[in-house]
């Protein structure tokens, strides 16, 4: 092989369903490998709602906007095939952060070895960005406590359901919010969790009334929505709001309004955004404090894998559709 593929961001979405005339497929010809470089085939790629940030024009967010004519910008694992560099030897299984492509050439300028014996698709749901942003959100912000009660939306896919299975081996009760039955019934039965919300058929605040009676000590929010400030209104004093996404109005020319903040004063609410990236010099603290709960199976997870990297232009919807069970993912 000669030559290989990658996609490239050509326009930026307006709104609505992501469309292939927002990106442009390419052959490259194959790299050739210096001295301190090697060569990665990317075999998985994730798939992350922060692509929809990132595709977007706006400077001011917390790391700069895929430019124009750029190959799209994601995680994945992948095959060291040819190194020139003392640290990476061909055979190696590494991550990082690789882009839309088949094939790339590195320095090792944050690439990390995977651990022998733990899979790709493991990888990408657990130990990549799903399980870091999952560690920091919920213990840096979150700081959990034994016998407190914890509300998380987005509670089935990747970050969501590793937060739920943390918060429980902590003692928390644990409440999800989720799209479907099918999702509801795998937090509870599969995964743990206390009690399970579905945003569109619950009586969101009979069902937030009967599951979180005492209230909600800490919120993780990952999508927005109709449900934020019913949790927002059911905090308890002195409770923490961890704000990791809001899926729900990444494709809306207006947001919807949030929540009213005199009970923020009131009840002396911390309320903190945060983002992946002011915290990639800590991957090695939070895998450390996120590896014993995997080896001590306390962490479950669910792939779900679609084939060929051009797939990934209309995977990204299934974060709008809920049509995802799990990680969401591209086999190359």
């Amino acid at each position: 092989m000669t030559t290989y593929k990658a996609i490239n961001l050509v326009a930026r979405p307006t709104g609505g369903p992501i469309g292939p005339e927002l990106f442009e497929v390419v052959e490259k010809p194959l790299p050739s490998v210096s001295q301190g470089q090697f060569l990665i085939k990317q075999t998985y790629m994730s798939l992350d709602p922060a692509m929809f940030g990132w595709m977007s024009p706006d400077t001011n967010s917390y790391i700069p906007p895929v430019g124009l004519g750029e190959v799209m910008r994601s995680s994945g694992v992948g095959e060291v095939v040819e190194s020139n560099h003392p640290d990476f030897q061909v055979g190696d299984h590494v991550m990082g952060m690789f882009g839309w492509q088949e094939y790339l050439l590195t320095d090792g300028k944050g690439m990390n070895k995977v651990p022998a014996g733990v899979s790709d698709e493991m990888v990408l749901s657990i130990f990549a960005l799903p399980g870091l942003t999952a560690t920091q959100g919920l213990y840096g912000i979150g700081k959990p406590k034994s016998g407190e009660t914890l509300v998380v939306t987005g509670a089935a896919g990747s970050v969501g359901s590793i937060v739920g299975q943390l918060a429980k081996a902590d003692g928390l009760k644990v409440i999800g919010v989720v799209g479907s039955d099918t999702k509801a019934n795998w937090i509870v039965d599969d995964l743990g969790f206390d009690g399970a919300i579905n945003y569109k058929t619950d009586d969101l605040q009979a069902k937030l009334d009967e599951l979180a009676p005492n209230g909600v000590d800490v919120y993780f929010e990952n999508t927005g929505g109709e449900i934020q400030n019913l949790v927002f209104n059911k905090m308890n004093t002195h409770g923490r709001v961890v704000v990791c996404g809001m899926i729900a109005d990444y494709a809306k020319a207006v947001p919807n309004p949030g929540p009213n903040w005199i009970p923020m004063i009131k009840k002396r609410l911390t309320v903190q955004g945060f983002a992946m990236p002011d915290h990639f010099g800590e991957i090695p603290q939070l895998l450390g404090k996120l590896t014993p709960y995997v080896t001590s199976g306390k962490i479950k997870y669910r792939a779900h894998v679609i084939e060929g990297l051009e797939s990934a232009i209309t995977g990204l919807n299934m974060f709008f559709t809920g049509e995802n069970q799990g990680k969401l993912m591209v086999k190359i």
